[in-house]
């Protein structure tokens, strides 16, 4: 009985324990996981985290960020379009894992889920998205490390850009080198007086402003092309004196930094050579005692860093050199990576000053274009009579080897035709063996003095058609008396990419055409407008080759037309982009409409809506041989020819040996059967191999669902091809 109670007692206290344990328990609940918000438009490599999670907002698709590559992205893609493009969220938005990994050699573009990936050959980092559920256990950062931005390709009106992104330092970095800043500038701020003896009892700058001036470019070049500490040091210097040779002030660039440090230094030897430079001229024309100059005095021209240490007259501006790294040189800006190309006018009738006034521009927009394996590659080509290659893509990597390069061209002579250096490009210069990078748009940009002695037109069309973006800066034109001397009327409108003013740049006199230079670069890096470049929306010559047999029905047959219709809907049409044409068959052939002869999409839709059905037998064989006779024998060199041949049953001819000429003529066929469609001749038809090229449905209805997936491996194929 005892016992029994004892145990009644015993497991009550143990009850209230429990009950009193339980408030504070819930008290201790799990912290709740905060997301950050982002914008459409961050890209991964601007977040200095190995993984995080983030919700990006609605609407990110309708927004023109690109994307590069397909399941893995390369880091210079905006987060939440690739999040879209994966199909992890749709585009109102959501919440999205993001993991960084390393960078890839290819990145394959494709379309999905109203989002168009491109290719890019490769990247220095790659990231992967997920669905936005944290793991159990994982908490991820609730605030976002950014990377700041490059300060190395400041343009006009954006001086005010550059400080911002400076302070925009993670904060997993130490603070205390960033404070040690904004004391190093103390010691620089004696070195403008005339008391010599007290600059040379200054010590030399302590390490913490060097350690910084690492970790700052280290965070700099990872934006600009390289992660590597050295390069990162070495991308910071060049930037440096990029910012400097632009008038730029220091505090408008680096404010906040150890970086203005230089720059009084610099004033400060200005000042001081007079001083010092008097006693030595005066050395050089009669001896001068040993009370005329301190000791270890030497002549101007052997002045070196060794001296200056040893003399108090020299200021620390010629001591700091001697511990400091190789000059550097930047990776580019990747935001602006085009193959760019100039033609400048090397003819007799521009003269030698204006033709120095040329050079003067080219070398400026070398400057400020800011050259890099990872951004712009620039080469210059001097025509005359005939055209020559000055400086080709693979020459130089940076902006100060082109620079220098440029003043030692010298003039070629001839007349101004121009219709040869364009063709010359086209032939030879955009090559592989030339450093032409194939993932990289093709720039061509013209200066013409006065106007050209030859005609353009037939050369630019083609350069066109060869994916190449033609700009034209005329100096001086041809004026109302003038204009009976031209060779070839409106002759800029005939060689530029589109005749929409973006591509032609008129300039009054040689002496604005350093006015240019800004506007003339914005254009150039702005890759959306390239709408020239060659792609796999806008390089072919597509035949659709319906069948209208009897087996088919008027009611199947307009699904047909809208399955035809949607297809050409996702390509660019034009006389120089996407060209499409139609062919219907039965037992006999009819060719509805042909290559160019619909130069807008508009205008072509409307011609694949009126095509009338015709009803009959069904010979796919001669409709194939047809197509390639009234077709393809008029398709354009640089055009990437596609067949696509819609069929419901067998056909009553042999389509093999059809097929296969075709096939030998370099034409990408493509099959698509429904409901009693062979499948044997399908594969016949289709280009090897048959699984990317050959498609099957049961009903007409289900037409709709091959149209993204044919698109994607056009354009796929594409992309793994060189791009010229």
């Amino acid at each position: 009985m005892i016992r029994t109670s004892v145990t009644v007692v015993c497991l009550a206290l143990l009850l209230s324990c429990t009950c009193r344990a339980k408030p504070n328990g819930s008290r201790s609940k799990k912290p709740k996981q905060v997301v950050p918000a982002i914008e459409c438009d961050v890209r991964a490599g601007k977040i200095s985290l190995p993984e995080f999670i983030v919700k990006c907002p609605s609407h990110c698709r309708e927004t023109k960020q690109q994307v590069y590559g397909t399941s893995v992205f390369a880091s210079i893609s905006s987060i939440c379009n690739a999040a879209i493009h994966s199909g992890i969220i749709t585009n109102y938005g959501g919440k999205v894992i993001v993991k960084k990994m390393a960078g890839q050699n290819t990145y394959k573009g494709s379309n999905s889920n109203g989002v168009r990936s491109l290719s890019l050959p490769k990247w220095r980092e790659s990231f992967v998205v997920m669905e936005g559920k944290p793991k159990k256990g994982v908490i991820y950062p609730s605030t976002l490390d950014f990377v700041p931005s490059r300060p190395t390709y400041v343009k006009t009106g954006q001086k005010d850009k550059a400080p911002a992104a400076t302070t925009a330092l993670p904060t997993t970095a130490a603070p205390e080198p960033t404070t040690t800043t904004t004391t190093t500038p103390e010691p620089t701020t004696i070195l403008p007086t005339t008391q010599a003896p007290t600059t040379t009892t200054t010590p030399p700058p302590p390490p913490p402003p060097t350690t910084l001036k690492t970790r700052a470019a280290v965070h700099k070049v990872r934006d600009a092309g390289s992660g590597h500490p050295y390069l990162a040091s070495v991308a910071a210097s060049s930037s440096r004196q990029s910012q400097s040779a632009q008038g730029k002030s220091p505090t408008q660039v680096f404010r906040g930094s150890a970086y203005p440090n230089r720059y009084p230094q610099r004033a400060n030897a200005g000042l001081r050579r007079p001083e010092v430079g008097t006693p030595m001229r005066r050395q050089s024309s009669s001896p001068v005692g040993p009370g005329g100059f301190n000791r270890g005095q030497l002549p101007p021209k052997e002045r070196t860093p060794i001296m200056s240490q040893s003399n108090p007259g020299f200021s620390m501006r010629e001591q700091a050199p001697a511990p400091r790294a190789p000059e550097p040189v930047s990776q580019g800006d990747p935001a602006c990576k085009v193959d760019l190309v100039f033609l400048m006018d090397g003819s007799w009738s521009i003269g030698k000053r204006r033709f120095k006034i040329q050079k003067d521009f080219l070398a400026e927009v070398a400057q400020v274009i800011n050259i890099g394996v990872a951004g712009p590659m620039m080469g210059v080509i001097q025509y005359g009579d005939d055209a020559v290659t000055e400086i080709s893509l693979k020459s130089y990597s940076n902006s100060r080897d082109v620079k220098t390069s440029i003043t030692k061209i010298a003039q070629k002579g001839g007349v101004s035709n121009v219709g040869k250096a364009l063709a010359y490009i086209n032939t030879h210069y955009f090559s592989d063996a030339n450093g032409n990078r194939g993932g990289a748009p093709n720039v061509a940009v013209v200066l013409v003095d006065g106007w050209p002695t030859d005609k353009v037109a037939e050369a630019s069309r083609l350069a066109r058609e060869s994916g190449i973006n033609i700009f034209f800066v005329t100096i001086e034109g041809a004026d109302d008396n003038e204009k009976q001397n031209l060779v070839e009327a409106n002759f800029v409108d005939k060689a530029v990419c589109r005749t929409n003013g973006f591509f032609s740049l008129p300039v009054s006199s040689w002496f604005a055409l350093r006015k240019t230079v800004q506007p003339l670069v914005k254009r150039v890096c702005d890759t959306d407008r390239l709408v020239c470049s060659k792609t796999c929306l806008n390089a072919n010559d597509i035949a659709f080759v319906i069948d209208g047999s009897s087996s088919v029905g008027t009611g199947n047959f307009r699904t047909v037309l809208q399955f035809v219709a949607n297809i050409t809907r996702e390509f660019e049409i034009s006389d120089t982009d996407t060209r499409v044409g139609a062919v219907q068959y039965t037992y006999e052939q009819r060719l509805e409409f042909a290559f160019g002869q619909h130069n807008s999409k508009a205008e072509l839709l409307n011609a694949i809506k009126r095509i009338n059905y015709w009803s009959g037998g069904t010979s796919t064989g001669a409709a194939i041989t047809f197509a390639a006779e009234q077709l393809f024998t008029k398709s354009k060199p640089n055009k990437r020819k596609i067949m696509i041949v819609i069929t419901d049953g067998r056909s009553y001819d042999d389509v093999r040996a059809p097929a296969l000429a075709v096939h030998s003529q370099g034409v990408i066929a493509y099959s698509i059967g429904i409901a009693w469609a062979a499948q044997d001749e399908l594969e016949y038809i289709a280009t090897d191999p048959d699984k990317e090229h050959s498609f099957f449905v049961d009903e007409f209805d289900n037409l709709y669902k091959f149209v993204s997936k044919i698109v994607q491996n056009i354009c796929h194929e594409f992309n793994s091809q060189p791009r010229n």
